[in-house]
């Protein structure tokens, strides 16, 4: 069995990924019925308290990943339109670590964002425009473009879909998550190659 701190992927009944939930949000659609489906492992069981009249104690048991009914918030995300908020976490994850200057890889603590066209040129502060890079290429490279500082990007940015942005923002994703995960990215996602030696 895994800690408590283990999170659970939601997605709707059709299977779509929502989100990460807790084991309390997990223990709740359970009680409440919600629950489809469930897949992967038995992540813990929760007891509850004795049924006064029977004598039973209640238990629930949560898998790693639950189906709930529907959500129409899947829905509102699942469109092509969809673009995830940007934060330095999941990008950092976009680009696992990796400085996309030096090619090293380095603790959050160790990275930032650059925009590869500054903001103070027109740049934008958008996935497509972002990269990770060391503070060290961030700072060589300062106000200017790649072109101008002499130096060049390892990989193309891109802007994640919204089961890629999920997958991103997990802690500790296990391999039946994953394997679940990446059924949903496109088959033209970059985050194929990149985790090819995780699974």
């Amino acid at each position: 069995m895994y800690t408590l701190s283990q999170q659970v992927l939601r997605t709707d009944a059709s299977g779509m990924p929502l989100e990460w939930i807790d084991f309390k949000e997990a223990v709740r659609a359970y009680h409440l019925g919600q629950v489809v489906f469930s897949l992967g492992v038995a992540l813990y069981q929760v007891r509850g308290g004795c049924n006064a009249i029977t004598g039973r104690r209640s238990i629930i048991e949560v898998n790693s990943i639950i189906a709930t009914h529907g959500d129409s918030h899947a829905i509102l995300k699942a469109r092509a339109h969809y673009v995830p908020p940007l934060n330095n976490q999941a990008l950092f994850a976009r680009d696992a670590q990796l400085c996309l200057y030096c090619g090293e890889r380095f603790a959050a603590r160790g990275l930032s964002r650059d925009h590869i066209i500054p903001l103070s040129m027109g740049g934008t502060d958008s996935w497509t425009n972002v990269v990770t890079a060391c503070k060290r290429c961030n700072n060589h490279k300062a106000g200017r473009t790649p072109e101008q500082s002499g130096m060049e990007l390892l990989a193309v940015p891109f802007t994640p879909t919204h089961a890629e942005y999920i997958y991103l923002q997990g802690k500790r994703v296990l391999v039946d998550q994953m394997g679940f995960l990446l059924a949903h990215f496109p088959r033209s996602s970059p985050l194929h190659k990149r985790l090819s030696g995780l699974i």
